[in-house]
């Protein structure tokens, strides 16, 4: 199946700046999708930049406005988050299901073979990854270094299929994504003071399932189908060119005047030898990802746990010091954590502003009654009474 992407990649950069660079490392089809990497690269910097702001401010304005730095940086990207794996998750169920000539391929084809419908799910994706791994570099203390494996091992897996090197898996392990809009609901629920409502409970249910079967279930099997895959190409050593296994990959798709003899699919195999660190590399990063995947799944459960009651939940019950003034929950006295692609953040969540006006959840007034103290947020004394500031 040909790439569906409207727009063809500018000729003159293609050649100019993005084939050398493709010579140099191996990504043989990035010339045919570099456009797709920048044009979903800038699509999510404008959503994180431009489109988040804006919508927040509308829909939530009292809220958005009391965040401080660090949560509306979360918010920002939970919201391209959310764009993001919705709309991959819907391309990548669409190729799957409408790109024959990907359904019809062998192991050879899923190692070596290429389709212009998957190439576009690589594009997508890796344009997605390379924002990610902008915006963690930029924020690492605020993400921690697990996100930053994450998007180094998520940006390297996919730009190896541009060699092609099994692009087939790309809509495959880009199914990962089918959890995440439920993650993302479930951050926004706490932001949005749903903590421990019906909402979150249902769609903490939905992010489980989901979590458990896509990227534990699903995850886990598809990867020990790629390491098998592999495996096997590693043991054949060399596949022939005119292999007669590959006659049904045709599927009116055959290219005379393609640069290897046989079908489009397998246009870009080369010689079809798949190097020790190129397995090696992708295998390594593959177990990386999965390893991540059943770490934060505990994590998840344990989070979400926080905000229900006994018996299922464990949250505790609200404490009141001398003074009688109401604490937060204990669990919430801690620092907050919130899940980001399975990843712990402080951010605390959002309150209505009261006549003493803090954006915060535990409040303490000092003495002089010109200050205010807060436990997790930064607070904003009214001008009108003191022009200090002071984080608690």
């Amino acid at each position: 199946m040909r790439d569906p992407f409207p727009l063809s990649p500018p000729a003159g950069i293609a050649k100019t700046y993005i084939q050398p660079f493709a010579d140099y490392t191996g990504l043989q089809t990035l010339p045919l999708h570099f456009h797709e990497v920048a044009f979903a690269f800038l699509l999510y910097h404008g959503t994180h930049k431009y489109v988040s702001p804006a919508f927040s401010r509308f829909f939530f304005p009292q809220i958005y406005a009391s965040f401080n730095a660090r949560t509306k940086l979360n918010w920002d990207v939970h919201i391209v988050s959310f764009v993001q794996s919705t709309l991959i998750n819907v391309l990548a169920l669409w190729v799957m299901y409408a790109d024959e000539e990907r359904g019809d391929m062998n192991w050879q084809g899923k190692v070596f073979g290429y389709t212009g419908a998957s190439g576009l799910i690589q594009g997508f994706a890796a344009g997605y990854f390379v924002w990610d791994l902008f915006v963690t570099l930029q924020n690492v203390g605020v993400f921690g270094p697990g996100m930053l494996a994450h998007a180094v091992s998520a940006l390297f897996v996919f730009a190896l299929g541009f060699r092609p090197f099994v692009n087939f898996y790309a809509p495959t392990f880009i199914l990962y994504e089918l959890s995440s809009p439920f993650l993302n609901i479930h951050w926004f629920c706490d932001k949005l003071n749903l903590t421990g409502s019906k909402i979150q409970l249902y769609n903490g249910i939905l992010l489980l399932l989901t979590f458990f079967s896509c990227r534990l279930c699903w995850g886990s099997y598809q990867s020990a189908r790629v390491f098998y895959d592999v495996y096997r190409t590693l043991k054949s050593g060399h596949v022939t060119l005119h292999d007669p296994q590959l006659g049904k990959l045709n599927n009116g798709t055959y290219a005379p005047e393609a640069p290897v003899a046989g079908s489009e699919i397998m246009q870009f195999a080369g010689d079809r030898i798949v190097p020790v660190w190129l397995a090696a590399a992708y295998l390594a990063s593959n177990l990386v990802l999965n390893g991540l995947n059943w770490f934060w799944f505990g994590k998840m459960i344990e989070t979400i746990r926080k905000r229900f009651d006994p018996p299922l939940g464990t949250r505790k019950p609200e404490k009141a010091d001398k003074a009688g003034t109401t604490l937060e929950k204990e669990h919430m006295s801690e620092v907050e954590k919130v899940l980001v692609e399975g990843i712990h953040v402080e951010t605390p969540g959002a309150v209505t502003p009261t006549e003493d006006y803090v954006a915060a959840v535990h409040v303490e007034k000092e003495r002089n009654g010109r200050e205010l103290k807060v436990g997790v947020a930064e607070v904003r004394s009214r001008g009108k009474r003191s022009g200090k500031r002071r984080d608690g």
